[in-house]
């Protein structure tokens, strides 16, 4: 090659390799045109075709080509890209936009198609609804094809009652109303209250008609919405009460609380006389009333106010049957413990 030519060699950012053959002008000599830049050809003599497909980011190697004895050999001797493209005349490339732009002509691969939201929360909904519905089917159909349990006979052998009736001589009489206890209490439970003595006057306290409703009944006591709870849970049939004054200050109640039940009498009586031994009542067991079972009498102590006449109480409790008794003494002298049983024992044998 001759001493005014120069051959430059230019890598794009797509990786072809450019050669521009430049004429450097003699002096004297007209001005020769910039050659058009070539695309040096590979070792089989072919132009290399463009890649297809999205652009590396790392630039390769450029390939060798053939060796010139003019190539340069360092980058000093080759000039800067805007200097070859304003030597061969080549308008100035415009800057790439960021990210990869797909190559003209070349189809973009189209990305992955959105995810349906819910897709899998239907199909377990749909699933464990088929299941289910499944699983009932064969379950009932299972039981239906079973044979069917026997009941038990609703009527019981070996009764108490004898297989046949005794003989007329044998049969035992039938009680009478004195015997039976609950012929007594079946009838009029107020013809059963013990009279008032002679001399005595009705009580401000008493029944007027000798009957007791449950609601003023359970106001004789300490917190009477819980009593009246109580005695409505122990079925109360119904309350009959007398009450009498005598003297000046003495007050006289006898009450017969009566339930469908001996169970109700029985825990009605035993609550009472549960807590009757305590100091801020009785404060003391009492004493043990005959014939009843489980009937006591208490005298309790004397209670003393300024400004008023001391107060004496005795109280007795037992229960007959189906019916608790409740009996109370009040007065302004002391009470014998001989009145209180004698009163009790008086009612107790209106029961029996």
């Amino acid at each position: 090659m001759s001493a005014g030519k120069r051959n430059l060699r230019l890598q794009v950012s797509w990786g072809t390799l450019l050669e521009l053959h430049t004429t450097q002008p003699q002096p004297g000599a007209p001005e020769a045109e910039a050659e058009a830049p070539a695309v040096a050809p590979d070792d089989t003599g072919r132009r290399p075709a463009e890649p297809i497909g999205p652009k590396p980011e790392v630039e390769p190697e450029p390939e060798p080509g053939p060796a010139t004895p003019d190539a340069p050999t360092g980058p000093e001797d080759a000039p800067s890209s805007a200097g070859a493209r304003e030597a061969a005349g080549a308008p100035e490339e415009a800057p790439e936009p960021a990210g990869e732009p797909a190559s003209p002509g070349v189809p973009v691969p189209p990305g992955p198609a959105p995810r349906r939201r819910g897709r899998t929360a239907l199909l377990l909904a749909v699933a464990a609804v088929i299941g289910i519905s499944g699983g009932t089917a064969v379950g009932y159909k299972v039981q239906a094809d079973r044979p069917p349990t026997p009941l038990p006979a609703l009527n019981q052998p070996g009764l108490a009652y004898p297989a046949k009736p005794l003989p007329a001589a044998d049969v035992p009489d039938p009680l009478s109303a004195a015997e039976d206890r609950r012929v007594k209490t079946d009838g009029d439970l107020r013809k059963l209250l013990v009279p008032s003595p002679k001399g005595a006057r009705a009580s401000e306290a008493g029944a007027g008609d000798g009957w007791v409703d449950t609601a003023t009944y359970a106001q004789y006591f300490e917190g009477p919405a819980g009593m009246f709870a109580r005695l409505t849970e122990s079925d109360l049939r119904r309350v009959a009460r007398v009450a009498w004054s005598q003297g000046e200050h003495k007050d006289v109640d006898v009450s017969l609380v009566q339930f469908r039940s001996g169970e109700g009498a029985i825990h009605h009586a035993e609550s009472q006389l549960g807590y009757l031994p305590d100091p801020e009542h009785a404060g003391n067991d009492g004493a043990p009333l005959k014939g009843s079972g489980n009937g006591r009498y208490y005298l309790f102590p004397v209670e003393r106010e300024a400004g008023y006449l001391p107060l004496y109480r005795a109280r007795a409790v037992f229960q007959r049957g189906d019916v608790m008794v409740d009996i109370n003494i009040f007065d302004t002298k002391r009470i014998g413990r001989t009145e209180i049983r004698s009163l009790a024992e008086r009612q107790l044998e209106r029961l029996s």
